[in-house]
């Protein structure tokens, strides 16, 4: 079981004086599903790029920091009691995404080229190379860095090459299953990554991405947006078996209650100006839904 905790996580915006985050503090294990709502401007996706590494932010007060346990990436792969504690706001996003941090973009980008298949097959390759890295020895990490300096991550656009520690047809297997358990049709994976998508599959495609890459805990911001019912259903769907197969910690970002209607959280945040002010359990949502954010003003600003 891993653990995602904020403690005290202010944040400002890169080029710029602008502060947004103003003492966030956060827990979420995994295989637990917390939401965080919030008005507009409130710091709900901020604090999602801060934790996953967006350059246009940067964290200037407190820590985000990532706890695994020794059996967290397997039973082969056993981690040193001295690396089970990571502080990542000076990690790079591939280095956090190796220690089991996702971010689901509420925006994903197309990319003409480049298939689906290909892509993930990369970045689950690219993940696992850069995992043995961070948890080599210090003297490994001596004697390999020359070499290390002449190699690259392939490109997705290089095609199929049978290289990576997945190979093409052991991926083809782990896709197969894992868009088996998201209910998705396999074809979905030959298309260019996200070319011509509707909205709705640019966010099942988030969730296969999550699904492939197996994170500790996956923050989803706002992937509930400009969904019809039916795709709403889908991507639900998909966010539950994250947590129900793969014990994924979720942190899903949204400023709606439908989607809680099937993916019901063990908590609920607010966030207000930079902070979250308030927790609870998933009635929390529900008051919300029925009163606004201004009973939860009052409650703050009154007490404070």
């Amino acid at each position: 079981m891993a653990r995602l905790e904020l403690k005290n996580l202010h944040a400002k915006v890169a080029e710029g004086d602008e502060q947004i985050l103003r003492g966030v503090d956060l827990e979420v294990e995994s295989g637990e599903i917390h939401a965080m709502m919030g008005p507009n401007g409130s710091g709900k996706s901020t604090t999602a790029k801060v934790i996953a590494g967006h350059p246009a932010y940067e964290g200037t007060d407190g820590e985000v920091l990532i706890h695994l346990d020794e059996d967290e990436f397997g039973e082969d792969f056993e981690i040193p009691e001295d690396k089970r504690t990571w502080s990542i706001l000076e990690l790079e996003p591939n280095e956090r995404a190796a220690l089991g941090v996702f971010l689901g973009f509420q925006y994903p980008a197309e990319i003409e080229g480049v298939t689906m298949t290909n892509f993930l097959r990369t970045a689950l390759n690219a993940k696992l190379e850069e995992r043995e890295e961070l948890f080599e020895d210090d003297e490994a990490d001596a004697d390999t860095e020359e070499d290390d300096a002449d190699e690259s991550v392939p490109s997705p656009m290089e095609g199929p090459a049978d290289d990576g520690e997945v190979g093409v047809a052991e991926f083809q297997e782990i896709l197969s299953e894992k868009m088996e358990q998201l209910d998705m049709d396999e074809k979905f994976a030959m298309r260019y990554l996200n070319a011509g998508f509707s909205g709705g599959e640019k966010k099942q495609n988030e969730v296969l991405q999550a699904a492939i890459l197996e994170p500790s805990v996956a923050v989803l911001d706002e992937i509930d947006s400009g969904l019809d019912i039916d795709r709403l259903q889908d991507v639900s769907h998909g966010i539950n078996a994250l947590r129900d197969e793969q014990g994924t910690g979720i942190l899903q970002i949204t400023h709606y209650q439908r989607i809680l209607d099937y993916v019901e959280p063990d908590r609920v945040h607010i966030m207000l100006d930079g902070k979250v002010v308030k927790s609870g359990d998933a009635s929390l949502a529900e008051e919300l839904e029925d009163k606004g954010y201004d009973w939860v003003r009052e409650e703050v600003y009154e007490t404070a």
